[in-house]
């Protein structure tokens, strides 16, 4: 993750998409899943997290979608290495496990989302885009485990936020990208990105996957 805020990106072209993953099965059907998306291209695989870290330097793709569980170099140290070398890729994790500890990891680890092995197509597209664009994407299923057992009861705000501010962390925390969010609330872009300003200084973070944690602590993922 970048110390900021990241700003959306537009692709004129298709999103460049890395494929990592040690079983060559599921890099068919990912590729088969991909393919039909004329929005996405698939200009890479690997087998390895270290192959992967090679062609990410090689090959500069918008999004390394990768396995957490690889021979030689695994998931969560390739991201490690992609955030502090080549931190303009996007790491999005695939996994068939839903382990707090992965999901945890993962996020130190700097990536931008976790999804499970056995999502929707549609799903799988859906995060893709997101963490293209700038913002991040957990599967429903792992989602809570950033921040442990949810809770029914009201939860306090020690944040002193507007009203405003959160229906914007709110849609920071979705992963969606300042242009839909000013769409979705009828304001300009640029008040979604003072809002976005107002929400770091006031909850004292940078990382959009720890305002992902705030807006669960909030409840307002409910």
């Amino acid at each position: 993750m970048t110390m900021h805020s990241p700003t959306p990106r537009t692709f004129t072209k298709p999103i460049r998409v890395l494929l990592a993953d040690d079983h060559e099965l599921v890099r068919d059907g990912i590729r088969a899943r991909l393919q039909k998306v004329p929005e996405l291209e698939v200009v890479g695989e690997a087998t390895n997290g270290r192959d992967a870290l090679i062609l990410a330097r090689d090959l500069r793709p918008d999004v390394l979608l990768m396995d957490v569980s690889m021979p030689v170099m695994n998931g969560l140290e390739a991201a490690t290495q992609i955030r502090k070398t080549l931190p303009g890729i996007a790491v999005l994790i695939l996994s068939v496990y839903d382990n707090p500890e992965y999901v945890r990891g993962v996020v130190q680890a700097g990536a931008r989302g976790y999804i499970l092995k056995d999502i929707s197509a549609a799903e799988m597209i859906t995060a893709i885009t997101s963490v293209a664009n700038g913002g991040y994407y957990f599967s429903s299923a792992v989602g809570p485990t950033l921040v442990g057992a949810g809770t029914s009861a009201p939860v306090e705000d020690p944040y002193g936020l507007t009203d405003r501010e959160r229906q914007v962390l709110t849609a920071i925390a979705k992963g969606l990208p300042n242009k839909e969010v000013a769409k979705d609330l009828g304001i300009s872009v640029r008040t979604v990105e003072s809002h976005r300003l107002n929400l770091r200084e006031k909850v004292g973070t940078k990382n959009a996957a720890q305002l992902y944690k705030v807006a669960q602590d909030l409840g307002l993922l409910d």
